[in-house]
């Protein structure tokens, strides 16, 4: 038998998130007859939720390294750097395939100092937006451009990342190729709850129109613009109801919030759940209303569920839906707009079912499966190229 090709995911973060689901699913699911794969994540958590322990569960082999913090800090920084070059050194890795910002930059520059062959990065949305300013966004560009040259290949969950890295100058087209995010689809669209016991557990009326999002509370995600649209739409609809599945740091802002603006009493929080599926099929529409993204993978999975959608336009939220086909793209930052889709949907519940129908129809094209396959054939690819130079 072969020996085995190992492989190191560097992570920042196991919160609960997209970027962290990809990670875990492609350690999970990448063949193990070929590739021996480990996962190595710092250990900070926060109010978003842990992937810590979900990783043990699914047999993912976990390297926790404390020194690996999101916070930009110079000596905690060189300090992973050395660590996790010593780790890669010492575990003889073949592929190291980074994740995140902080990860993506330190783990790139550990396996380049520990002499890895290939080197890999996904880009699952660029960490530098204009949501920062504008020395922090210009830093963190010029770090992505001082790394690029030690990187075989940029994985981009979405063709707009190219875009946005070109033109921040960072790498040329060759550079790039674009996996896109997967989702296990035998998980979404089939709940083995009924959607009234769904409903009754969370004391929503069977009856009621029901808009939900499935995010975590935290500036990026933009759940403030989430329950000011709710507002306008009870006002418009007011037998709707609101259900927001995930938590995180504005948790304590939402509520206070949906409690201004007269909501608190239909808006249903749920925290972190395990049940996402069950609680997509409790709904009518879904809504995000995130201010930057790569390609959120909540939007497949509603998609799967057989939801319309509203969203705001941006990166991979854009190439998801068509607008009008899939659901409406509304600007970022504007409740208002968010809103008005989403009444439009309520009131008609023929187009409404329409789009859920066409995204349901097109979600197979987000197969976790495909996206390993991806994953595995690059890695194939960049191994024999670099075979074939040092030979």
């Amino acid at each position: 038998m072969a020996e085995r090709i190992r492989v190191l995911h560097p992570i920042t973060r196991l919160i609960v998130g997209g970027a962290q689901e990809n990670t875990l699913l492609t350690a999970q699911l990448l063949d193990p007859a070929v590739w021996e794969v480990e996962v190595v994540s710092g250990t900070q958590t926060g109010s978003e939720g842990s992937l810590i322990e979900s990783a043990r569960e699914r047999g993912v082999a976990l390297i926790l390294e404390p020194s690996l913090v999101r916070e930009v800090n110079p000596i905690q920084d060189l300090r992973a750097l050395i660590r996790l070059a010593r780790l890669m050194r010492r575990g003889k890795y073949t592929v190291v395939h980074t994740h995140s910002s902080k990860a993506g930059i330190v783990g790139r520059w550990a396996a380049k100092l520990a002499g890895v062959p290939v080197i890999v990065h996904t880009v699952h949305g660029w960490g530098h937006h204009d949501h920062q300013h504008p020395l922090v966004r210009a830093y963190y560009i010029w770090l992505e451009r001082l790394t690029l040259p030690i990187t075989d290949k940029l994985i981009v969950v979405s063709p707009l990342n190219i875009e946005k890295g070109l033109a921040d100058g960072i790498g040329r087209p060759e550079d790039y190729v674009v996996i896109r995010s997967g989702i296990e689809l035998d998980r979404f669209g089939y709940s083995q709850v009924l959607r009234d016991e769904t409903r009754a557990s969370w004391g929503i009326p069977c009856d009621a129109p029901l808009v939900g999002t499935v995010t975590r509370l935290s500036p990026q995600k933009g759940p403030l613009d989430f329950v000011r649209a709710a507002a306008t739409i009870a006002q418009a609809v007011p037998e709707s109801w609101f259900m927001i599945v995930g938590d995180g740091p504005l948790r304590a802002e939402v509520e206070a919030l949906a409690a201004q603006q007269g909501i608190a009493g239909r808006l249903v929080l749920t925290g972190l759940r395990h049940d996402v599926p069950d609680l997509m099929a409790a709904m009518d529409i879904f809504a995000l209303s995130s201010l930057w993204e790569g390609l959120p993978r909540v939007l497949p999975q509603a998609m799967a569920s057989g939801l319309p959608i509203v969203a705001t336009a941006i990166d991979g939220s854009a190439e998801a839906i068509e607008e009008g086909v899939h659901g409406f793209l509304t600007p970022p930052g504007d409740p208002q707009a968010l809103a008005q889709a989403a009444v439009r949907l309520l009131r008609d519940p023929e187009l409404a079912r329409r789009m859920g129908d066409a995204g349901r129809a097109r979600a197979a094209e987000f197969d976790v499966r495909t996206m390993v396959a991806q994953i595995d054939g690059l890695y194939r690819l960049l191994l024999a190229k670099k075979n074939k130079d040092s030979g």
